[in-house]
């Protein structure tokens, strides 16, 4: 059995397949979330049974976190698997996420902020090379972190 994990928070869209904890699997795909996610899986699912699937809930892309969402929350319900996620900050070493213009969501202990940031220093989204499943919970709802615009 294998687990899941996917990071679609604009391009590449990553995911990795664990075994027992441990990354045997990584696809980059440089399409959007909504073009690569059904062809990702259509592959995968004739090759692997899952156990769990994680995704990065946020903050981050609106729709790549939206429609991640939906996929995964989708397949979970079908395939009767536990759908877990985290921020998406446990996935570029806790660096600042774009959000729109100079603003930037930035995470200080447990809160996460909206701030204005000039030159930020980023990372990149990766997969671990291993997981522990402490680090995800099934308080899965995507986190937008902006209201949306009325």
């Amino acid at each position: 059995m294998h687990d899941a994990i996917v990071i679609a928070h604009g391009s590449p869209v990553l995911v990795g397949i664990y075994e027992e904890g441990r990354l045997v699997e990584e696809i980059r795909s440089e399409g959007m979330s909504s073009e690569v996610l059904a062809d990702i899986f259509e592959g995968l699912l004739q090759r692997y049974t899952f156990n769990h699937l994680i995704y990065a809930k946020g903050p981050g892309s609106f729709m790549g976190i939206k429609v991640t969402y939906l996929f995964l929350k989708t397949l979970s319900i079908t395939l009767k698997i536990p759908l877990l996620a985290t921020d998406a900050f446990f996935f570029n070493q806790n660096s600042p996420i774009k959000a729109y213009g100079k603003l930037y969501f930035v995470k200080n202990s447990s809160t996460i902020e909206l701030l204005p940031i000039v030159s930020p220093q980023t990372v990149a989204f990766e997969l671990p090379q291993t997981i522990d499943y402490q680090n995800f919970d099934a308080d899965n709802l995507p986190y937008y972190g902006i209201d949306a615009v009325g």
